[in-house]
């Protein structure tokens, strides 16, 4: 049996492991000792790895190129260069018609890695011509990038996850680690051991609610009102810290004109909570001698998403609760490689390293470093990928090159999302799996699964880590780096890369940031947490020492602003508030861990809408029934849980279930200055179903249809004779 070392491909923990390998086939994971994990493993990682097999448990893999030849037709397996050739035209043909702008394209964090997202964007900027680039940190922690960035001057973790466990408080706000980072939460919990005080502030009771010293059940879509509430109790109890904010932040004063009218009582209705709760964590916070704010999609996924962003680490600075080893700001990601996207550059304003698109001086060695002429590269920031929608409907974009996503599945709003890919002059999809967003494209492309190829991948506290291929690639795939740089080839852009580590030896040279996290030191269990500028450098756990801050005079900008109440509030039709939340045994769109056997058997189809048992009583629901869960978008049905940790008037989905898909019901509206979709926030209602028998046949009537489409359009009967003879 062999050992292949692999990183967790399930969240942003950066888990270190071993993939087991017997006779070709992947076989088992064991834990080893990673700087995050040490040795233990949550559900997903131990039981996550025989997708690479291709078990069709769920959904099959994808092992040769395909393309439609007209609009509708029929997906038609093809050889490789018939489809990179097929779409290096496609895409010309649309560049040159309507100009490089018309082009959107997407990363993606779920198992690729660094260099491939670093490829696909200099594709994107180099060959393509625009900035039309972005991943799945748009609809997660976008907000958290942009507001970090806007406040402190870097959109990442400002402390490291082990040090977590050494913190004297731990804060956690609209964050469910033991459901999103069952080894984060592991940390939680050793920080209690060790004496440490929690707090946590969420509409649900979490599980960490169970061990937190203070909870506070805060209603949905209150969180500015409730973090301007704290901040104003640190400050009119005098627990700011004065020197430190003279020393090291700007704009004090302006934000204290708004902060000083959200006392606890002004906000007691609107956030559902006792005055007195919200002084007692804010006296918890200020006065522990090192403290930590940990915060999830609960804050992000709201309609002021940065705003909130720009309040938590106002409060950080004001109580100098930052730049210390135990002390600090955690925005924990959820995709295993979200911030390693952010990292490469898969963002519409940012070139790799988070140098801006707008610097005359970034754009100019990066065009030096990849052999363009002067003033090729655009300065515009481009679309984000919420911007798909109306620009498809206003004709400003064409053709979607959708990279390891399933935006049919995960984005809000599933019906217009449908309705946006289906009008597209050119839908390419590049993934693993025949998803529901592969299944309507033009061209499709069978990348490598994580466990078929090398790689880097950035954890959540900015920590490298090297992951190494466990077996050979199936069928015809390529790995994806491959696929950029043919077709970039083809399209006037020649690229040629023989490995992985030639590709982060240029991410390196280009990212002074980065410079000093080398494959050699990223060897075995070893690991680079970025900024690490120097060969020498030993990486930097945390952020901000001294009060230096990143941004231009190395002072912290504060930022306050006014609350405003959701988009979308409950009225006599639609009483409940839907809240989007994640499944600890599954993971984004389940094309992964749903293929896994041990994974599958922990539920199925349809998945679950939690209710408060008040709310179900009323509704005439039982626990275990399938019920209708309606808004002003659609209506699916799905399994009624009732459970007494939920808060009256809300109820909770995830977004895994293909027949109970809660973004079937969720609106496309966004945070303005992030373009983060408001899921945690929709008007919705639950309606019983007197029939369960008939509702049990259909609802599996609509799984079974699905699953044989799926299964069809990833194996087409047309197959071309010479396509054996010709795969390379």
């Amino acid at each position: 049996m062999e050992k292949h070392m692999a990183v967790c491909p399930y969240c942003g923990a950066g888990c270190k492991l071993n993939l087991l390998v017997d006779d070709g086939m992947v076989i088992g994971a064991e834990g080893i000792d990673g700087v995050t994990n040490e040795g233990e493993l949550c559900l997903k990682g131990l039981s996550g790895f025989d997708f690479i097999n291709d078990t069709k448990i769920l959904t099959p893999r994808i092992l040769h190129p395909m393309i439609r030849r007209e609009k509708g037709g029929e997906l038609e397996r093809v050889t490789w260069d018939e489809a990179l050739d097929f779409t290096a035209q496609r895409l010309t043909e649309i560049k040159e018609k309507y100009g490089p702008d018309a082009i959107m394209l997407t990363g993606s964090s779920r198992g690729p890695g660094n260099e491939a997202n670093f490829v696909m964007q200099k594709f994107t900027r180099a060959c393509i011509g625009t900035n039309n680039i972005d991943n799945c940190a748009r609809t997660c922690h976008g907000p958290s990038v942009i507001g970090l960035m806007d406040t402190v001057g870097s959109g990442a973790m400002s402390v490291s996850i082990p040090n977590l466990e050494n913190a004297d408080l731990i804060m956690l706000f609209g964050y469910n680690p033991s459901a999103s980072h069952p080894i984060v939460a592991r940390r939680i919990v050793k920080a209690k051991e060790k004496g440490a005080k929690i707090i946590v502030v969420d509409p649900r009771s979490i599980e960490t609610a169970r061990i937190a010293d203070l909870y506070i059940q805060i209603k949905n879509g209150c969180n500015l009102a409730f973090m301007n509430a704290f901040a104003n109790v640190i400050v009119s109890e005098n627990m700011h810290d004065k020197a430190f904010i003279d020393a090291h932040t700007n704009g004090f004063d302006a934000w204290w004109e708004t902060i000083k009218n959200y006392t606890p009582e002004s906000v007691a209705e609107v956030c559902g909570c006792d005055p007195d709760d919200i002084r007692k964590a804010a006296r918890m916070y200020a006065t522990a001698p090192n403290s930590v704010i940990g915060w999830g999609m609960g804050v992000t996924q709201q309609r002021q998403g940065v705003k909130v962003v720009h309040t938590i680490a106002a409060i950080a600075c004001v109580a100098n609760q930052i730049g210390r080893d135990n002390a600090g700001l955690a925005p924990v990601r959820g995709q295993n490689n979200v911030q390693g996207s952010c990292d490469m550059g898969m963002w519409p304003s940012l070139l790799p390293g988070y140098q801006k698109v707008e610097n005359p001086e970034m754009r100019a060695k990066f065009e030096k470093a990849w052999g363009l002429p002067a003033g090729t590269l655009p300065a515009e920031p481009g679309f984000k990928l919420t911007d798909l929608p109306h620009g498809v409907k206003e004709g400003k974009i064409r053709a979607f090159y959708n990279f390891g996503e399933d935006p049919l599945q995960t984005e809000p709003d599933s019906a217009d999302m449908k309705e946006t890919l289906e009008n597209l002059d050119l839908l390419i999809s590049q993934d693993i799996f025949m998803t529901q967003t592969t299944a309507l494209a033009d061209v499709v492309f069978p990348g490598t699964s994580w466990g078929e190829h090398d790689g880097v991948f950035s954890a959540s506290d900015r920590t490298f880590q090297r992951f190494t291929a466990a077996v050979p690639p199936k069928g015809e795939c390529k790995h994806d780096w491959q696929i950029f740089q043919e077709l970039s080839t083809r399209m006037g852009y020649p690229m040629h890369y023989e490995d992985t580590e030639e590709i982060w030896n240029e991410v390196r040279e280009l990212c002074p940031n980065f410079y000093g996290a080398t494959y050699e030191k990223m060897a075995g269990t070893g690991h680079a947490q970025w900024p690490v500028p120097t060969l020498e450098c030993p990486g930097t756990p945390t952020l901000y020492k001294n009060g230096q801050f990143n941004t231009a005079d190395k002072k912290a900008i504060l930022m306050a602003h006014d609350f405003v109440e959701p988009t979308e509030l409950p009225d006599d039709a639609y009483p409940l508030v839907l809240c989007t939340v994640r499944e600890v045994g599954h993971y984004s769109c389940r094309s992964m861990t749903g293929n896994c056997k041990v994974l599958s058997m922990l539920a199925d189809e349809p998945g679950y809408v939690h209710i408060n048992p008040a709310d179900a009583e009323a509704r005439n629901i039982r626990d275990e029934d399938l019920v209708w869960v309606s808004s002003r978008r659609g209506k699916v049905i799905t399994r009624a849980c009732l459970d007494e940790r939920i808060n009256k008037g809300a109820v909770y989905m995830t977004y895994q279930w293909w027949i109970g898909k809660c973004n079937d019901l969720t609106m496309h509206v966004t945070d303005p200055l992030s373009g983060t979709p408001e899921d945690k926030y929709s008007a919705c209602e639950v309606h019983s179903i007197d029939d369960q028998v008939w509702a049990e046949r259909h609802m599996q009537a609509l799984y079974s249809a699905l699953k044989d489409r799926l299964a069809a359009e990833a194996a087409p009967q047309n197959v071309a004779p010479a396509a054996e003879a010709s795969a390379e």
